[in-house]
C-alpha cells in the first residue's frame, strides 16, 4: 500500500498545528496594556526573526536561512511574541542531545520599540512551561559578560520561579576566529513548571 504524499505547505500546517498544541496559543497583557499572543514560530517567521536580531545591534545575527531553518526544526522549543499580527520578540532554544533535561536558549530578543514591557521573560516562561512536558528541568543559555541586560533578563526567570542560577566561564575569546566576546554559561535549575498566570 503506497504511502501518502503530502505536500510542503501540508507538512508546515501539521508542523504548526502540533507545536502550537505543545506550547499553547498564550495571550499576555505587557505592562503597557495591549494585549501579545505567545506562539510556537512559523516558517514565515523567520525573516522576521532574523530582522529583529539584526535590529538589535547587539545580538550575533545568524544567516536569515538560520532563522528560516530554526523555525522548522525547532519549533516546539522555540517562541514568538505576536502583536497586532506582527512578531515583535523571539526566543529560540533546543533541548541538548547529551543533556535531554536542559533546554539550551540561544537567542532571546525583543523588537526595540516593545522593549521594556516584560515580553522577553514572558516568552521564557512559556517557553519553559511547554518544555517541561517533556521532562526538562533545567535551563543553559551563555551570556557574555557585559550584557547586563541578558543577565538580569535570566536572574529574574530563575527568581520568579524560585530556581537556583548559576555562573561559569564556557568559551573564552581566544576560541573566536573574530573579536568576539567571551561567554559565560549560566544555568538555571529547577525550573518547575507553573502556570502562565504567574507570571503575568
Amino acid at each position: 500500500m503506497p504511502l501518502p504524499t503530502l505536500n510542503t505547505a501540508e507538512i508546515e500546517r501539521s508542523r504548526v498545528v502540533q507545536a502550537a498544541a505543545a506550547l499553547g496559543s498564550t495571550q499576555a497583557r505587557t505592562q503597557a496594556g495591549p494585549a501579545v499572543v505567545l506562539r510556537a514560530p512559523r516558517i514565515g517567521d523567520g525573516a522576521e526573526l532574523w530582522r529583529i536580531a539584526k535590529d538589535s545591534a547587539v545580538l550575533d545575527t545568524n544567516s536569515s536561512y538560520a532563522y528560516v531553518l530554526w523555525c522548522r526544526d525547532f519549533a516546539a522549543t522555540s517562541v514568538v511574541a505576536e502583536r497586532a499580527g506582527r512578531v515583535v520578540g523571539y526566543v529560540i532554544g533546543f533541548v541538548r542531545p547529551q543533556a535531554p533535561d536542559t533546554v539550551f536558549v540561544w537567542q532571546v530578543a525583543v523588537d526595540r520599540a516593545h522593549k521594556g514591557k516584560g515580553i522577553g521573560a514572558q516568552m521564557l516562561h512559556a517557553l519553559l512551561n511547554n518544555v517541561a512536558a517533556q521532562d526538562v528541568s533545567k535551563l543553559e543559555t551563555t551570556i557574555s559578560p557585559d550584557n547586563a541586560a541578558s543577565i538580569a533578563l535570566f536572574s529574574s526567570v530563575a527568581r520568579r520561579r524560585d530556581a537556583g542560577i548559576t555562573k561559569r566561564p564556557l568559551f573564552d575569546a581566544g576560541v573566536f576566529p573574530d573579536s568576539h566576546a567571551p561567554e559565560d554559561l549560566y544555568l538555571i535549575a529547577p525550573t518547575a513548571r507553573t502556570t502562565q498566570e504567574d507570571h503575568r
